[in-house]
């Protein structure tokens, strides 16, 4: 039985032993049913061409994990920013860890989307945001049918919160292979203000498939800075697919570090609903060996005096492969749009690939937009510049290689966020960073 199949045979269990209000249940058996028409994506689709899941969708994954491995502080602590004070919604096998977490609803909601969806004072809420945003593609589909945990975080109007909030999922290991399904949803209501920063880390070498989706609605005057780092063993793929819809006057920046794993996909959406509003995405990746990841972006422009702003940059190392797909739609009626839109990749094995496709649809006549595209190598003379003046060629190397990763660094609002990033970029590149940031 493949993947699909026992996707397919297990949902009337599943759905039988849920206690979930009739409109979300009405629209995971329709989110089921568009699944099991489109099933997995595959390379014939073109949002798709230069990534296939194959050889991940191969394994016989426990679809609900049963056993789970005790996990203690002492063993994960170095996954999370440590050395800030922040709530944080952990879960461990897809179960939410109590003894890990710090939640609170003290004044705004930082819980569990189990609770939000069966809570009847949550329902307003779970009515009016729940599955809103997110398309109603293959795997969004497939996550929405089967959504029961994950985080769920409401902040109220006026508020701004004064720590940041981390959502992590571990994986023990527990069972031969794992799939997971988490679902957040983040509403930031007039005014207020978040941080977020989010991980999944697998503990063992046993093979994980995470298929996340998070939606994130920003009402008018909000901002929302959102980090996703992603450094996981090289049996754990991803599928992430995130959603933002915005109201006018509001700011909401991503971060994406991409350092590890088997296959990353990113599916990263803006949808500009109001005036003034500014959509920011930044992302890093480094990758080695056979790595995999694909960022794949859009921003949807659909009212008048709007900005988005990318800047992704990356390097490739051995056999890795990097695939960067970035959309800009600007509406007819998107006059005085600002859009940027820009990649920029080193190769440094003759082995590793890169596909990038940008695109810009544009249907507005007064808008200023721009894309633009790089793949090439370290600059020899530079390098030998450095080396003369007794730099050795590996920190001069890692030191172009910081350099040309620093503008999307440079961003980081959390100083303890981009000083972790700092120590992994170093630890990739193999030398010890010895300067401030």
């Amino acid at each position: 039985m493949d993947l699909k199949d026992k996707i397919i045979s297990s949902y009337v269990a599943f759905e039988d032993g849920l206690d979930i209000n009739t409109d979300v249940h009405e629209i995971r058996s329709e989110a089921f049913q568009n699944f099991e028409k489109l099933g997995f994506p595959t390379k014939k689709l073109e949002a798709w061409k230069y990534t296939s899941l194959n050889s991940v969708l191969n394994n016989d994954y426990s679809l609900f994990p049963i056993n789970r491995k005790a996990v203690e502080l002492a063993d994960v602590k170095k996954y999370f920013i440590h050395d800030i004070d922040a709530y944080k919604i952990v879960f461990v096998d897809g179960k939410y860890s109590s003894f890990l977490s710090a939640t609170t609803h003290d004044g705004f909601d930082v819980c569990l989307m189990s609770s939000a969806l069966n809570k009847p004072k949550y329902k307003p809420v779970i009515e009016h945001y729940f599955n809103k945003a997110a398309k109603q593609d293959n795997l969004t589909s497939l996550n929405t049918a089967f959504a029961k945990e994950g985080a769920y975080i409401h902040i109220s109007r006026n508020i701004e919160v004064e720590k940041p909030i981390q959502i992590i999922n571990f994986t023990t290991g527990s069972e031969q292979a794992t799939f997971l399904q988490p679902r957040n949803l983040i509403v930031v209501e007039q005014n207020a203000h978040v941080q977020i920063i989010e991980r999944h880390q697998s503990l063992s070498e046993h093979a994980v498939l995470t298929n996340a989706v998070t939606e994130i609605f920003a009402d008018r005057h909000a901002t929302v800075d959102y980090y996703k780092i992603q450094n996981d063993k090289t049996s754990a793929s991803l599928v992430d697919n995130t959603y933002i819809e915005q109201k006018s006057e509001s700011t909401v920046s991503v971060h994406t570090f991409s350092f590890g794993g088997n296959i990353t996909r990113n599916n990263l959406n803006f949808f500009q609903k109001g005036e003034h509003v500014n959509s920011i995405l930044k992302g890093v990746t480094i990758l080695e060996e056979k790595q995999h990841v694909d960022h794949h972006t859009l921003v949807h422009h659909i009212e008048p005096n709007c900005e988005s702003h990318q800047d992704y940059k990356g390097i490739f190392g051995e056999r890795s492969t990097g695939v960067f797909n970035g959309k800009v739609i600007v509406e007819k009626d998107a006059q005085k749009t600002n859009a940027y839109q820009q990649n920029n990749n080193i190769l440094i094995s003759d082995r590793a690939t890169v596909n990038a496709k940008p695109q810009l649809e544009i249907f507005a006549d007064d808008v200023k937009c721009s894309h633009g595209c790089t793949i090439g190598q370290l600059d020899n003379q530079a390098l030998f510049y450095m080396q003369q003046r007794g730099i050795p060629k590996k920190e001069a190397q890692a030191l172009l290689m910081y350099a040309f990763a620093n503008t999307v660094l440079e961003s980081v609002k959390i100083p303890e966020v981009k000083e972790r990033i700092t120590k992994i970029i170093a630890n990739k590149l193999g030398v010890n960073i010895g300067f401030d940031i």
